[in-house]
């Protein structure tokens, strides 16, 4: 079973910076590993992916502004977060994918393909 635990979250101002971080630990197998986020009253959305061999996917909504990125030696996930809007404002959750769907690129943004979730950190952004 993997354990995942996200921080860095914070409030902002729009065109601000945060980078965000998942520690992983605990031996399952993973994928895939993604970045999702869920605003209030909306449905959780993918933000970004990153596969065992180091290809990403990133949501149009958010290409050039985030990037994903991961340091196994140190069993951490990224998302490096800039020109941060008012609309990036969500609940923010790290996970990992034990099957194979997510490698598929119509499944690497989708929630169903991830089985492990961390609690979540906020990010709101303020115009």
């Amino acid at each position: 079973q993997v354990q995942l635990v996200e921080s860095g979250g914070g409030s902002v101002q729009s065109g601000g910076s945060l980078r965000l971080s998942c520690a992983v630990s605990g031996y399952t197998y993973r994928y895939c590993m993604g970045w999702f986020r869920q605003a209030p009253g909306k449905e959780r959305e993918g933000v970004a992916s990153i596969r065992t061999d180091g290809m990403t996917s990133h949501a149009d909504s958010v290409k050039g502004r985030f990037t994903i990125s991961q340091d196994n030696a140190k069993g951490t996930l990224y998302l490096q977060m800039n020109s941060l809007k008012p609309e990036d404002t969500a609940m923010y959750y790290c996970a990992a994918a034990s099957g194979i769907l997510c490698r598929d690129s119509s499944w690497s943004l989708a929630p169903v393909s991830y089985n492990s979730w961390g609690q979540g950190t906020q990010v709101t952004v303020s115009s």
